[in-house]
C-alpha cells in the first residue's frame, strides 16, 4: 500500500492522540515515525505505532508529561522527560542543544526518564539543518550477547552522527551496536522473510535465519561492538543516573509502567573550529570523492553514510511510501490496540 507522507502523517497523529497523547505530541511522534519510513528504516516507522498506543493507552507513557529544562553548566544540561513519548523529548531536546550550541560552540544534553525515541537520524538531522554536527546515543532493553556471552546484558545501544554539507545535502549514520536492530527483525517478520544468519542466535545460541527464533542478537564485528554497546550504555545510563546495562527496562514487560531510559545529544559548531563554510566545503568534497571511488565487484558505486536513505526520503516525497497491507489496515481501523504486546517477551511472536 503506497500512501502519501501528509497521510500517513495525520492517519498515525489520529491514531496516537486516540490512543491518549496531545495532538501536538502526536503529531512530532507520527513526523519521526514517518521520516524512518521515507527513508527506508520501515523496522522504526509505522509498523510501531500499534505498540505506542497499546503503551499510551495503558499508562505507560505520560500523557501530559511536566517537561523540565536544567542546565548544569555553560554547555551541559538535562532534560526531564517524566516518561513522555521518546520522540518528543528527544525532538525538544534536540532543540534545545542546538539553541546552547550556537550561543557556545557546543552542548550536551542529557535526557532521563523517556521512551523509546524511534530512528536517532531524525534527531542529528534537525543539528545537520542547522549547520551543526550532531551525535545521539541511546540505550534499550538487553537483547544482546556479549561478546563469548551466552544470554544478553546490553541492547541494541545505538549511534546516529550526522554532519551537514551543501545545499541540504548531509553525511547521516544512524545505526545499532548490533549487526542489525531489533526493528529489522520485526521487519522480517511482518513481512514473513527469512534474516541472515549473522543478525541473531536462536535459544540454544546456534544462528539462525527465522526471525521468530530469535532469541538474542550479536554485536557488529564481536568485541569491538561489545565495546561501542558498553560506550552508549554509559553515556546514556550510568552518566545520567538511570538504569543501565540488563537493568534497563523491557519494551514489553509492563506496558503500565514508564520505561525511565537514558538518551545523550551531543552538538557542535563548526563555526567554533574550521569555519562553517570550510567545513560544509570539505564535506561536500568527501561526498564527491567517495562517490568517484572505484566500486568493487558486484557493486555500482560507493555511497557516502545516509546518501541511499536520503534518495528513498526524495523518492518518497514525490511518489509516497510503500507500507505494508496489515498495518495499513490497523492505521485507518477504529482500534487502538489489539493487546498485542503487553507482559510479552521481546523475543515473542
Amino acid at each position: 500500500m503506497r500512501v502519501t507522507i501528509e497521510h500517513l502523517t495525520d492517519l498515525i497523529t489520529t491514531k496516537l492522540h486516540r490512543a491518549g497523547l496531545t495532538e501536538e505530541h502526536a503529531r512530532i511522534v507520527a513526523d519521526v515515525l514517518v521520516h524512518a519510513d521515507a527513508r527506508g528504516y520501515h523496522s522504526h516507522g509505522a509498523m510501531r505505532v500499534e505498540y505506542y498506543a497499546e503503551r499510551i493507552s495503558k499508562g505507560g507513557t505520560t500523557h501530559l508529561p511536566k517537561f523540565e529544562f536544567k542546565k548544569t553548566g555553560p554547555c551541559s544540561a538535562i532534560f526531564e522527560g517524566d516518561n513522555g513519548a521518546g520522540h518528543v523529548v528527544a525532538k525538544l531536546a534536540m532543540d534545545e542543544a542546538i539553541k546552547m550550541a550556537k550561543e557556545n560552540g557546543i552542548a550536551v544534553v542529557g535526557m532521563r526518564n523517556l521512551g523509546h525515541s524511534g530512528a536517532l537520524s531524525y534527531f542529528v538531522q534537525q543539528a545537520a539543518n542547522a549547520d551543526l554536527v550532531g551525535l545521539s546515543v541511546c540505550q534499550s532493553d538487553p537483547m544482546a550477547v556479549p561478546y563469548g556471552g551466552a544470554e544478553p546484558y546490553y541492547g541494541t545501544n545505538p549511534i546516529a552522527f550526522a554532519a551537514p554539507g551543501k545545499d541540504g545535502e548531509h553525511i547521516i549514520i544512524d545505526m545499532a551496536t548490533t549487526v542489525q536492530a531489533w526493528g529489522k527483525v520485526l521487519d522480517a517478520r511482518s513481512k514473513n522473510r527469512a534474516i541472515d544468519d549473522s543478525w541473531a542466535v536462536d535459544a540454544n545460541g546456534a544462528p539462525t535465519t527465522d526471525p521468530f527464533k530469535v532469541n538474542a542478537l550479536l554485536p557488529i564485528a564481536g568485541p569491538k561492538g561489545y565495546g561501542l554497546m558498553m560506550m552508549v550504555d554509559v553515556l546514556s545510563g550510568i552518566l545520567l543516573g538511570v538504569p543501565f546495562g540488563n537493568k534497563v527496562s523491557s519494551m514489553y514487560h509492563d506496558l503500565t509502567e514508564g520505561r525511565k531510559l537514558g538518551q545523550l545529544h551531543i552538538v557542535i559548531d563548526p563555526e567554533r573550529f574550521a569555519g562553517i563554510n570550510a567545513f560544509k566545503e570539505n564535506i561536500a568534497q568527501t561526498m564527491k570523492d567517495l562517490n568517484n571511488l572505484k566500486p568493487a565487484t558486484g557493486y555500482d558505486k560507493v555511497y557516502y553514510p545516509g546518501q541511499r536513505s536520503g534518495e528513498r526520503e526524495k523518492k518518497s516525497i514525490a511518489d509516497g511510501i510503500e507500507i505494508v497491507d496489515h498495518v495499513y489496515e490497523y492505521l485507518t481501523s477504529d482500534v487502538i490496540h489489539n493487546n498485542n504486546y503487553d507482559h510479552k517477551s521481546p523475543f515473542a511472536k
